[in-house]
């Protein structure tokens, strides 16, 4: 291990001793309270009763205990553990147990459920550098040690993936280490989301800007803490490094992670500390830093003397060890420099500094005979005055004798010499908190310098925890106010959320009181009125100028004074004046000065100076003069009343800006999810290595470490979601989930029925499966079991056919080597054989091997000649199958041209249908730009009223403000009201109550008037139902407002109502009165807004009306859409059809034109008319142009129009979609009203129910106190009769008291039969590990035992309340005597002796009820105790419940596991390979596309070979045939037409060419050229429109050239004219239709262009996902590797697997031996293969019999190590018995030498005294026989004891081994399930990626095809046209 590995991780070796554990076992080892050690180790001897003897491990001392204090050990196991939540016993012994032992090895950090918890180490640890840091960046909580950095990375990655913001809070007490592990915070994240380290090095000259801007922004946040420290931080008695202020540091972040900016705040600066130090204290660093590290000059230029000369520097040059002030003040000069603070600024705070320490050097002095004070010496002055740029004379005067307004007029007071020095602390107090609060402003604009906006931050709050001193101020109670709120952020996020998950999810859960309810102690302190809080008083009584700090303590206790959190002190009044009870302890706070620090008063003289100063940096601090609290309005300095009440508006007092600061803080950490960091200080003399336990037990109850870890147990801590569960477990149970479709919900359940899980461990909620600690632990090992078991059969496989393999590569060789062996055997011994040289020789020269050559050459002839016969025979079998397919193709077209004809009439009637609606489409369009006209007018009108509700918003919030300040007026009236309204109060409070709820429903309110503006502008594009919703929303704000103004006339009603009561019952009936019709207004207002909910609800279902109108129309546009869709798909099928055609007439056109020029004669007419008819062709075709233009801007407008339509109906359905969301949540928000409504009419009700029955109550008192009056009258005369009444009454008291008494026996008996029970469930308890066949039987019995004793608790309880109630009801009785005697005490003398022994009796009764209170506690106590233990028990019954089950279902399911995971293997196996031969599949696709496309090119060169042949053979043919009388003019114009077509072709092919290679590289270039290929694909398109044109010319030309032989033709000539009429309208048609199958086929070619870059980026992809695979594969073989290793050490480290692991080798050696013979058998024996599967079946019954046997090893290895422990045990209790025989054996010998010194001297006494001894003698050796024997039988019950005691020790040992050894495989196999789970889905997630993409690339290669086959189809044509053209031309 590293040395940081030796302060971050455990050593295991150290946990594991199964001494330790034995040891524990054996001892029954507790936890027993200590003064010293707070608690320590003892084992339990005897148990009498409540008590119990218990014995001291580490002294041995005997110590008697109450059973109550004994707290319960955990086992060795669970020593050092990372997280106390996995405690079984949680107590508070363990818990500082654990902590502890951490602590002392070095390990600082340790969870405890959410939080982290920090113990000081006073000392430097090596786990703060880059490398650790490195080591936790990425990973998860678990899987790491506790550390700050673990809590950091968290918090960030959750912000990442969540985007929601985090905080960090760092609580403890001052020298608990909370600034150093901000500082580690602020490090972690500085390196981890720095933006400099992902920049490359390429772009360094563009970016170094950049680079340099976001390093420096580190630097920055690093840089700042120094300089806060330097100014804000001070050496303290606990903390050489205190800081003594609050911070709020907020990093900001954007949305890649990266550091944008950071702000800090600060909260109560300790200023006090720059005049006054206590003993071996420092004032703040930089005033020591200035005065050692400033050089001369700069001293001079600050006028710095030595540290003695300075009064506010009390206690001298004060050194920290370890640290150079000299160093350190370079250091923030530097670090200042970094944050870019210039110089002039940097020296004007270090004058401001020398400023404070010269105004602590002025001193004052009193004239003789007045009282004002003097200043003999002003050298101190002129120096503060020099710094800070101020006027001698003027500072002076302004502090002797300043200026106070008196009315309208300004009047010098002269000073006393008190007030004057005063004025001078606050002064520096002042002077250094502005420079410190400036500095911080200047250190937030230096972070926040980036233009970039953070998408979320990280907070982190470093604030000083609870503060208990002996005598607390001001200071203490705000640090307190802040930590309760804390505390009460803390119990919101951990319990309270917990359990509205929980009610969120309809989850049974008993809801627990943990007792930590923080709010009445904040109301105490903050509470605004009804009653006031401290603060809110304390606000009072600085607005009075009389009041002083006892007057404000009085009203305090009037006003607070029966308050459950509030105590009058029990000390002295000079030390305390009152007590608060914080959920930390009870606080007593000294009330001095409180008004002053309050007020923070100032000389407005001197502050009007220092604005004035011509220092600019002074005058810069001092700008905000207007709202300081001058020293004229402090109580007691100022005589004038009216001084005050000018500007008493103008100043805050410092608790209302603190209490603001602190509400602003707490909301901004109630929106983030909250990380806490407990830090805790280990002892005051800041050793390392010390911790003292009273002080941490201190902390943690403070801190609430055990009720939090308590509550993470007791609930279900552990929750997944439907979806991740099924996924994760559904290997457990493969067969539970049918196949098909099914709810998450209902899967989960089969799931975990599948699993037979008890129901206590888990529940079901709406969307997640909730599980008790430990259950997914469990879940985890059976995974990793049941994945590492398939693992381990796969490379069982893998390794058989290797070695498989390499056996018949053995085999193979063996027997090549017999061969070689024998041959040259045979060689050698035929070698010196003469006939064998002779045959040698002769065998060439015979003729035989020579025909044998020339048989195989004429074979080779033959062969030859036959394929050469072959080749003949196919070619001719291929011409005549051409020829028969030429024939079918003439026969296939003519049918053709007749089809044609039919189809162009359908395409006329399909274009009138086109026509018709275009025009309902355009009409479409017209009407929705009206709509969209029409919702464009309204949003500007939305616009407009939102601005005028956000003015009626802030006319709201003046009226609320002025509200708020005539409610500070009444309550200084309210203070005036005497005691008799407190009878009144409780209705008033009912009615303040509902005040509070409709401020809050205001503010809601408010809140939804807010979201429904931000939400204005994203509605702007929305459809009508916006208007009717946002009517909707005015309507109800107006409602709001008349509702707020009749609560604030109702309001102003009951404050008038609070004047009017005097306490008398007449008022309370007017009061009365009132309330009714206030409760009638109330029902006539639920009365309206039930009206308004119905008429909410009509508008809703007109909406809802709407809306399905909205979506009948959708429906029926997307029918349209449909429709027009499938008429553009006929239509592109009819213009292919037609397309064929047009090739078809070409070809015949071009035959018939060629026929026609053999037949043309030299006449003149013909000329002519060949002349008129080109005429025509032109004008024809320049009709045809225009018409296929227009018909091309229509078929563009018609797609513009559809495509906005389309968009304008999505954007509604859209738009449908928000409004109906919007409407649901307005009608959420109206029910929730509704609810509310109904609530506060039912609180009404109950109010007047209880006025009514107050009344009622009044009156019976007043009658009673009538018939009172005459009794007591009555009385006068029958004393005498009473005082016997009451002597009896007392008798039937002291009876009432000894039956309580009999019953409190029976409680303790009761207790005791309790505990006795709880004892016999223990031994039940035990005797379930040992037998699992009675499991259940005993289980049911101790549940229901434990509900006996539950109803045994509760009839205790019942019992418990009844005696006291009695007791009260004494208490009553005797006090209504007391009265009564006292009353009439004067009158009669008999009474005052009655009185006395009344008195008498009652201190006896008082005596008793204290030994009853004390005997109730001890009933409390064992109460609790009972129930931890019953906790407890409940606890080991779920642990035990859990390994029960287990084991069951291990036994049932084993044989199943291990074909379910072949079966699993197998199938993954299969679903590899088919992936893989699709990948091949797709490959050789991709090769067979390339092979085509290189056929399509040598086709063309085989065409352009035959065009050349073509012409010439087309010029030897002019030449030859002259004799036709064709002219060579007509000649070169056919010449010219066939080059221009043949010309096209190849522009066609070379087009073709270039798009194939460009899409070779399209993929990196898509994103780049997507505008250049646009370009390029509309030029194309000009280029094919021009082309067209050329084709319908030469069309238009063959036309004509039919008609002259159609002319010359008479039999022809009607079938002709019929033809051309129909062809001359079809032309018209079959251009448009030739124009949208050109832009088609553009379309079909970019198509194929991303079709093919697809299919590339498929190959690469796959080619990735292969690598990825191999190197999934790879790194799943080195973690298999690694983890082997691992166990392997582990078997290693323990010394008695070594048996285990020779039985395991021997086992492999012998099934290796096996297999090699079965090998080496189906070798030798092919025959035998029947018997070969026999013994491979063989082979697997081995193979899992081996399994079997390893099982059984290790078992034999667990036994094993049992056995030693056992044999160590024996060892030690043998020896212990041998010592024990060794002293017995010493003492028989000593009493056998006693006996035979008592022999002797019998022998010489029996002739003397023989008669008198022998008695003696034999009673003697009675006793000593008698002895003997007792020895024996002690010795014997000794040794039974100790079997007794060792079995069952034996037992618990097994039993605890087991638990542990299973314990640790599910922890290995949950690790292993877990890695192998994810590695799984990923390769599972691309093998469906590599599916859809297969897919996809199947689909464009289908595409592709057919491409191809349309130009294969074209290409014959061509061959077609040429062939005809060869024909002819023939």
């Amino acid at each position: 291990m590293s040395d940081a590995d030796k302060f971050l991780y455990v050593d295991r070796n150290m946990v594991t001793n199964p001494l330790a554990q034995a040891d524990w076992a054996t001892k029954k080892l507790v936890w027993v309270p200590s003064e010293r050690l707070g608690f320590e180790a003892g084992s339990v001897r005897e148990e009498r009763g409540d008590e119990c003897m218990v014995e001291l491990a580490d002294s041995g001392k005997k110590v008697k205990v109450n059973k109550d204090d004994i707290q319960k050990m955990n086992p060795p196991k669970f020593s050092k553990v990372e997280d106390m939540a996995e405690l079984t016993c949680l107590n508070e012994a363990s818990v500082l147990h654990n902590l502890k032992e951490r602590y002392y090895s070095g390990l600082i950090y340790t969870y405890s459920g959410l939080f982290c918890v920090v113990i000081n180490p006073y000392k430097n640890l090596p786990i703060y550098s880059e490398e650790i840091v490195d080591m936790y960046k990425g990973k998860k909580r678990h899987e790491m040690p506790p550390h700050i950095y673990a809590i950091t990375d968290t918090s960030y990655r959750s912000m990442m993936q969540d985007r929601e913001d985090q905080s960090i809070l760092c609580t403890g007490e001052s020298g608990a280490g909370k600034t150093e592990n901000t500082k580690k915070v602020i490090q972690y994240l500085a390196h981890v989301a720095s933006s400099h380290k992902t920049k490359k090095t390429s772009s360094n000259a563009r970016l170094a800007g950049c680079q340099m801007a976001s390093w420096e922004l580190e630097k920055q946040l690093l840089q700042a803490n120094p300089i806060l420290e330097a100014f804000g931080n001070a050496k303290t008695v606990k903390n050489d490094n205190s800081s003594r202020f609050g911070k709020f540091i907020r990093i900001n972040f954007d949305v890649n992670g990266y550091i944008v900016g950071a702000n800090i705040e600060t909260y109560l600066l300790e200023k006090s500390r720059a005049i006054r130090q206590a003993k071996d204290e420092r004032t703040f660093h930089v005033f020591y830093y200035m005065l050692t590290g400033a050089g001369d000059k700069l001293r001079s230029e600050l006028c710095l003397e030595g540290y003695s000369n300075y009064r506010f520097v009390s206690n001298g040059n004060l050194t920290i060890p370890g640290q150079h002030d000299k160093d350190l003040f370079t250091e923030t000069l530097e670090a200042m420099k970094i944050m870019s603070i210039p110089e002039d600024e940097q020296i004007g705070m270090l004058k401001v500094v020398s400023s404070v320490l010269q105004l602590g050097n002025m001193s004052f002095k009193k004239e003789r005979h007045t009282d004002q004070a003097s200043m003999p010496d002003n050298t101190a002055a002129q120096k503060v005055c020099h710094l800070m740029g101020m006027n001698v004379t003027d500072f002076t005067r302004a502090i002797l004798s300043p200026r106070i307004k008196v009315g309208r007029d300004y009047v010098q007071k002269a000073q006393t010499q008190e007030q004057a020095e005063f004025a001078v602390e606050a002064l520096a107090k002042a002077t250094y908190e502005r420079m410190f609060r400036w500095l911080v402003m200047r250190l937030n604009k230096a972070l926040d310098k980036t233009k970039r906006q953070g998408a979320s931050f990280i907070g982190i709050l470093d604030i000083a925890g609870f503060e208990i001193f002996e005598l607390n101020s001001f200071e203490q109670m705000c640090i307190n106010y802040t930590n309760e709120k804390l505390q009460q952020l803390f119990n919101h996020t951990m319990f309270i959320l917990e359990q509205e998950e929980y009610q969120r999810e309809g989850i049974e859960w008993s809801f627990i009181d943990f007792g930590l309810d923080l709010q009445p102690c904040i109301d105490l302190i903050e509470k605004p009125a009804n009653p006031p809080g401290i603060l809110a008083l304390l606000d009072e009584e600085c607005w009075f100028p009389k009041a002083t700090d006892k007057s404000f303590v009085e009203k305090v206790l009037q006003e607070q004074g029966g308050h459950s959190k509030f105590h009058r002190p029990k000390k002295l009044k000079d030390e305390a004046d009152f007590c608060i009870m914080h959920y930390a302890g009870k606080v007593d706070y000294k009330a001095d000065e409180w008004l002053m620090k309050n007020m923070d008063p100032l000389n407005d003289n001197v502050a009007s100076l220092l604005n004035q100063s011509t220092d600019k940096f002074v005058s810069e601090l001092w700008k905000d003069v207007d709202r300081i609290v001058g020293l004229d309005k402090v109580a007691g300095m100022s005589e004038m009343p009216g001084a005050f009440k000018t500007r008493k508006g103008m100043f805050r007092t410092v608790g209302q800006l603190y209490k603001e600061q602190l509400s602003k803080l707490m909301a901004t950490l109630r929106n983030t999810n909250p990380n806490f960091v407990r830090c805790i200080i280990p002892n005051h003399e800041k050793k390392a290595g010390k911790l003292d336990p009273h002080l941490v037990l201190d902390q943690l109850r403070c801190n609430g470490v055990l009720e939090g870890i308590r509550i993470c147990r007791q609930g279900f801590p552990n929750r997944i979601v439907f979806q991740e569960f099924r996924q994760r477990y559904e290997i457990l149970t493969p067969n539970a989930i049918p196949k098909g479709f099914m709810d998450g919900k209902q899967a989960c359940v089969l799931m975990i029925k599948s699993l037979e899980l008890d129901p206590n461990l888990y529940r079901i909620g709406q969307s997640k499966v909730f599980f008790r600690a430990g259950v997914l632990a469990h879940l985890e090992e059976e995974r990793d079991m049941k994945i590492t078991e398939v693992i381990i059969s796969f490379q069982a496989w893998c390794r058989g056919y290797v070695a498989r393999k390499a056996f018949a590569k053995r085999q193979q060789q063996l027997t090549a080597m017999k061969v070689i062996q024998r041959n040259c055997a045979a060689y050698l011994k035929l070698r010196n054989w003469q006939w064998w040289r002779l045959f040698t020789k002769v065998k060439p020269l015979l003729q035989v091997s020579r025909q044998e050559e020339e048989m195989l050459a004429k074979d080779e002839e033959l062969n030859k000649v036959k394929e050469q016969q072959t080749y003949a025979e196919q070619q001719l079998t291929e011409m005549e199958s051409k020829q028969q397919q030429l024939g079918a193709e003439k026969l296939a077209l003519q049918e053709q041209l007749q089809a044609e004809t039919e189809l162009c009439a359908e395409a006329e009637e399909m274009r009138s249908r086109l026509a018709v609606r275009k025009q309902e489409l355009e009409e479409v369009l017209h009407e929705l730009e009206g709509r969209m006209e029409e919702e464009e007018e309204r949003t500007t009108q939305l616009q407009t009223e939102r601005k005028k509700m956000q003015l009626n918003i802030g006319d709201l919030e003046q009226q609320l403000d002025e509200e708020e300040a005539a409610r500070q007026r009444l309550q200084l009236e309210k203070v005036t009201l005497e005691a008799k309204m407190k009878k009144v109060e409780e209705d008033v409070m009912v009615l303040d109550d509902q005040n509070n709820k409709l401020n809050k429903e205001k503010k809601l309110f408010e809140e939804r008037i807010s979201e429904f503006t931000s939400n204005l502008a994203e509605e702007e594009e929305k459809s009508k139902s916006l208007q009717k919703l946002k009517t909707k929303h005015e309507a109800m704000i107006t409602d709001l407002e008349d509702r707020l103004r009749r609560e604030e006339k109702q309001r102003q009603e009951l404050e008038k109502n609070r004047r009017k009561q005097d306490g008398d019952s007449a008022e309370l009936h007017d009061q009365i009165a009132e309330l009714q019709a206030q409760i009638a207004e109330l029902r006539l207002q639920l009365a309206k807004k039930e009206e308004e909910l119905q008429a909410a609800l009509a508008r809703m279902e007109e909406e809802a009306a709407l809306k399905n109108l909205a979506q009948k129309k959708i429906r029926e546009m997307e029918a349209q859409l449909s429709e027009l869709q499938e008429d553009l798909d006929l239509e592109r099928q009819a213009r292919a059809k037609a397309e064929k055609h047009r090739r078809d007439l070409g070809e015949e056109l071009e035959a018939l034109k060629t026929e026609l020029e053999d037949t043309l004669d030299s006449t003149a007419t013909q000329l002519e008319l060949r002349s008129k008819r080109e005429t025509e062709v032109t004008h024809l075709k320049k009709a045809l142009e225009e018409d296929a233009k227009v018909h091309e801007m229509q078929v563009a407008e018609m797609r513009q129009k559809h495509g906005q339509a389309f968009d304008e109906l999505n954007e509604q359905l859209e738009q449908a979609k928000r409004n109906k969301v919007s409407v649901d949540k307005t009608k959420q928000a109206l029910e929730s009203e509704r609810n509310e409504l109904a609530i506060e009419l039912q609180t009404l009700m109950q109010g007047k129910g209880e006025s009514e029955h107050r009344r009622k109550k009044a009156e019976g008192q007043v009658q009673e106190l009538q018939v009172k009056h005459g009794e007591s009258e009555r009385q006068r005369q029958e004393l005498a009769e009473r005082v016997t009444k009451l002597q009896a009454e007392l008798d039937n008291v002291s009876g009432l008291l000894s039956e309580v008494e009999g019953k409190s026996i029976k409680a303790t008996k009761d207790c005791s039969s309790v505990e006795s029970q709880l004892q016999d469930v223990q031994e039940l308890m035990a005797e379930e590990t040992r037998q699992k066949l009675t499991l259940n039987t005993k289980l049911r019995q101790l549940e229901d035992e434990q509900n006996g004793l539950r109803e045994q608790l509760e009839e205790e309880e019942e019992s418990k309340k009844n005696v006291e109630k009695q007791l009260l009801m004494v208490q009553a009785q005797l006090m209504d005597m007391k009265k009564k005697v006292e009353l009439e005490a004067g009158s009669l003398e008999n009474a005052e002796e009655g009185r006395k022994r009344l008195q008498r009796d009652l201190e006896g009764v008082s005596q008793r009820m204290e030994e009853k209170c004390a005997a109730f506690e001890k009933l409390d106590k064992t109460k609790t105790r009972l129930q931890q233990e019953l906790d407890d028990l409940l606890v080991d019954q779920d642990h035990l419940r859990q390994i029960v089950s287990n084991l069951e279902k291990k036994q049932k399911k084993f044989d199943q596991m291990l074909a379910e995971e072949k079966t699993i293997s197998a199938r993954y196996a299969e679903e590899r390979d088919r992936a893989e031969a699709e990948a091949r599949e797709k490959e050789t696709r991709a090769l067979a596309l390339t092979r085509e496309l290189e056929a399509l090119m040598d086709n063309k060169d085989e065409l352009d070979r035959n065009n050349k042949l073509l012409r010439a053979e087309m010029e030897d043919l002019v030449s030859s045939k002259d004799d036709v009388g064709k002219s060579v003019h007509e000649l070169e114009k056919s010449k010219r037409g066939q080059d221009q077509q043949l010309e096209e072709m190849r522009v066609q092919l070379e087009e073709l060419e270039d798009e194939l290679q460009a899409t070779e590289d399209a993929k990196l270039r898509l994103e780049v050229n997507m505008q250049a290929m646009k370009a390029q694909y509309d030029r194309d398109l000009a280029g094919r429109d021009e082309m067209g044109e050329e084709k319908k010319r030469a069309l238009v030309k063959q036309v004509r050239e039919m008609e002259l032989e159609l002319e010359d033709e008479r039999k022809q000539r009607s079938v002709a004219t019929a033809a051309r009429k129909k062809l001359e309208l079809d032309l018209k048609e079959l251009e448009s239709a030739i124009d949208m199958a050109n832009k088609n086929r553009d379309e079909a070619l970019k198509q194929l262009k991303k079709l093919q870059a697809q299919m590339k980026e498929l190959i690469r992809e796959l080619e990735d996902t292969r690598m990825s695979r191999e190197e999934i594969l790879a790194q799943a073989k080195e973690t298999e590797k690694k983890l082997k290793g691992m166990e392997a050490d582990m078997i290693q480290m323990q010394e008695e697997l070594a048996a285990a692991e020779r039985v395991k080798r021997q086992a492999q050696q012998e099934r290796d031996e096996l297999q090699d013979e079965i090998n080496s058998q189906a070798a030798k024996n092919a025959q035998v293969a029947e018997e070969k599967r026999r013994l491979e079946a063989r082979i697997a019954q081995l193979e899992e019999e081996l399994e079997e046997e390893q099982c059984n090893t290790e078992l034999v290895n667990d036994r094993l190590k049992r056995a030693l422990l056992q044999t160590d045990q024996m060892n030690v209790e043998l020896t212990a018995e041998r010592s024990t025989s060794q002293r017995l054996e010493g003492a028989r010998a000593q009493m056998e030498r006693q006996n035979k010194e008592l022999k002797l001297k019998l022998g010489e006494l029996e002739g003397t005294v023989k008669s008198k001894y022998k008695a003696a003698i034999a009673a003697m050796e009675a006793k000593i026989a008698q002895l003997e024997e007792q020895l024996d039988m002690e010795t014997r019950e000794r040794q039974a004891a100790s079997k007794l005691v060792r079995r069952t020790e034996k037992k618990l040992k097994e039993v605890i081994l087991t638990v542990d050894d299973e314990r640790r495989n599910t922890e290995q196999y949950k690790d292993q399930a877990d890695k192998l789970n994810s590695r799984m889905k990923q390769l599972k997630r691309q093998l469906e990626e590599a599916e859809e993409e297969a897919q996809r690339a199947n689909a464009n290669r289908r595409k592709l095809m057919r491409e191809l086959e349309d130009a294969s189809e074209s290409a014959d044509a061509m061959n077609r046209e040429v062939s005809t053209l060869k024909s002819k031309l023939r």
